[in-house]
């Protein structure tokens, strides 16, 4: 024989009438001091009513404010005892529409769902992975949406800083980090497409596009075919372009678009080739056109002479190997000083051939 809640109800509210009529008092508290068990449904609150059609509900609660609460009475400092609650909806006009886990201690609220949320807003599947917006998430934290789904990140000011919003997000436009507090700016972005080591910083901070996982230097290109780096601003005509052309084994600097020829060319054996001029700064301690001066002590040509034919080069500009390394600024200027000293020495001798000839047509 199957005892059901309704049958058990009705025995219950026999009893209670009896009850009723021995004390006078309307309502008392039913205790069962046993297990209870109801082999049916059960309906909880005041709007429950007789004959209540259930549906596939096991249990439900009906009325107004409808609250189940975990009231944890351990009383030992070693137990935990927090109490906790499950809330549908708000109970003040106007409020939300909503299901709440709430920490009844400690006045908090950590999860909440609102109605009309989309299907599988949030889902967990048998493997730990988390959906948003799907039920076959296929990574760790799998986030669908149909329009450029996003991570913000939204440092609110709440703990004495300043509050900063980034967003990060990817669409069929690309993949982006959004700076939402100025401007809505994007600082970063990778379009579809890009091949993989496109940007590879290494484990010593070199910064690699396009090389493996070890990039070689502070900043490493690598790619097929030629391999250029584009500086160009928006106030200049024309953008500078750094080139390497593996088709010559020559390295180029050029004004792109401008028409003109490669300003600056160096090919494998150091063979270096600009169409313009160079200009280099410095200072002439030799000291070129400082020969004129007053102050200037040039010596005699025969001790100048002396000098040359003694260490094999002239005194200002020193030793000159056949092969090696040279300093061309300080080696021209100083080319410069003794030039300029030769041209002295050719009118101090200009000016002795001179008064010669002079004398030999005075006794001729």
């Amino acid at each position: 024989m199957t005892y059901s809640l309704y049958t058990g109800l009705k025995a219950t509210a026999f009893g209670a009438s009896a009850l009723v009529a021995l004390t006078g008092t309307g309502r008392a508290d039913q205790v069962i001091a046993d297990d209870l068990i109801v082999q049916g449904s059960l309906c909880v609150g005041q709007d429950c009513v007789n004959g209540e059609s259930f549906g596939f509900d096991t249990i439900r609660l009906k009325e107004n404010n409808t609250r189940i609460k975990f009231q944890d009475t351990s009383s030992s400092a070693s137990f935990p005892s927090a109490d906790w609650q499950l809330t549908a909806n708000d109970s003040t006009n106007g409020g939300a529409n909503k299901f709440s886990i709430d920490d009844i201690d400690g006045g908090r609220t950590p999860f909440t769902v609102t109605a009309g949320a989309r299907n599988n807003s949030i889902f967990v599947n048998n493997t730990g992975r988390v959906g948003f917006g799907t039920a076959t998430p296929s990574v760790d934290l799998h986030v669908v949406n149909g329009n450029s789904p996003t991570l913000r990140l939204d440092q609110d000011g709440s703990s004495g800083f300043a509050s900063q919003v980034w967003d990060v997000a990817g669409n069929e436009a690309g993949f982006f980090v959004r700076d939402v507090t100025n401007g809505s700016q994007l600082p970063l972005r990778i379009i579809p497409g890009a091949d993989s080591n496109a940007i590879v910083i290494g484990a010593n901070n070199d910064v690699g596009m396009g090389t493996d996982t070890t990039p070689d230097e502070n900043l490493h290109l690598k790619g097929s075919g030629s391999v250029a780096i584009r500086l160009e601003s928006t106030d200049a005509p024309y953008p500078i372009r750094l080139n390497l052309n593996p088709t010559f084994d020559v390295f180029r600097i050029t004004f792109d678009g401008s028409g003109r020829p490669t300003q600056f060319q160096l090919d494998e054996d150091g063979n270096l080739i600009i169409p313009g001029t160079i200009t280099t700064s410095g200072s002439c301690a030799t000291p070129c056109d400082g020969v004129f001066g007053e102050d200037y002590e040039l010596l005699p040509i025969e001790q100048n002479a002396a000098f040359m034919w003694q260490n094999g080069h002239l005194p200002s500009v020193g030793a000159t190997p056949e092969s090696g390394q040279y300093e061309l600024s300080s080696k021209v200027l100083s080319m410069l000083t003794e030039l300029e000293k030769a041209h002295i020495y050719i009118e101090q001798l200009h000016s002795r051939i001179t008064d010669l000839e002079k004398k030999a047509d005075s006794k001729g």
